[in-house]
């Protein structure tokens, strides 16, 4: 299991002592050029997540962020700290991180949103499948079903139902979703992601549309406000 990465170097102590306490390991960097070079150095596959601190200096923070996004695989999960005072200049700029936290902070709560952003995309140390309601993702075999049948995806579409299900209640722009499964260097228009989002819901069947909601003049979103797995869909 590769570490997380963490900025700025040295990390503030209660910072590694989450990443342990979740039972990964952790690698130090003071710049996004530091965190290219050491990852072939110190990794097998890539860096696991990472936790970036931006209280200090959240330019350099943000900077970091933008690197980690533009690889050709993004690394992900990516949780940012920053400051009460800080929050307005992350506006329009969702795109760089997972989830943040503002400090101070509890160190339980740290470890415990790195644990959900794993177990969503099933990166948790046992985790190798993600299930949500009547769908399941095997990432190993890289097939989904819903209710045990296969679904025959092509890989973009198997691609952007494990994102949109790694990340369920979130709305994404198309314009991110375009960036976060097809890759920054793809220059497709939204029609794309439209496309795509409507062979899946006609492949997931009509009584499971739901999983992938419209939020109009915004993007998309998978699963319901107010619905878990074990309670089912609420009420359309």
């Amino acid at each position: 299991m590769d570490p997380i990465v963490c900025f700025p170097s040295p990390t503030p102590a209660e910072i590694l002592l989450s990443i342990s306490e979740i039972g990964y390991s952790y690698h130090c960097v003071s710049s996004a050029i530091d965190a290219e070079n050491d990852e072939a150095r110190v990794c097998v596959d890539g860096w696991s997540g990472a936790v970036v601190l931006g209280t200090e200096n959240l330019s350099d923070a943000l900077s970091v962020c933008r690197t980690l996004r533009k690889r050709e695989q993004p690394i992900g999960p990516l949780i940012l700290i920053v400051t009460a005072e800080q929050l307005e200049a992350l506006s329009l700029r969702e795109e760089l991180f997972d989830d943040f936290l503002c400090a101070p902070f509890d160190v339980k709560e740290l470890s415990t949103r790195l644990s959900l952003e794993f177990e969503r995309r099933g990166q948790g140390i046992n985790a190798d499948t993600v299930s949500y309601g009547p769908l399941e993702i095997n990432l190993s075999t890289y097939q989904a079903a819903v209710k045990g049948r296969i679904l025959d995806l092509t890989f973009m579409e198997y691609e952007l139902l494990r994102f949109l299900a790694t990340h369920p209640l979130k709305v994404f722009t198309r314009e991110t979703l375009l960036s976060r499964v097809w890759g920054y260097e793809y220059y497709g228009g939204a029609r794309t992601v439209d496309v795509h989002i409507r062979r899946l819901r006609a492949k997931l069947g009509e009584e499971n549309a739901y999983l992938i909601q419209t939020v109009r003049s915004v993007g998309y979103r998978f699963g319901q406000n107010g619905w878990t797995p074990e309670s089912g869909p609420s009420d359309r």
